[in-house]
């Protein structure tokens, strides 16, 4: 029985730091700031156009 109890609580430990590291990566993900989604290249004419020459 004391094996059983120790198996249980083991796991129970393992379940609860699975849940809060969990629930600590989410947290720490919402916390970094939004990325702003500005285009590295623009294209003023719209775009390349033909195929480049060598």
């Amino acid at each position: 029985m004391h094996r059983l109890t120790a198996a249980v609580l083991t796991t129970m430990a393992a379940a609860v730091l699975a849940v809060g590291a969990a629930f600590g990566i989410v947290a720490a993900l919402n916390a970094t700031p939004e990325q702003p989604n500005v285009p590295l290249v623009s294209f003023e004419s719209g775009g390349p156009t033909g195929s480049p020459q060598p």
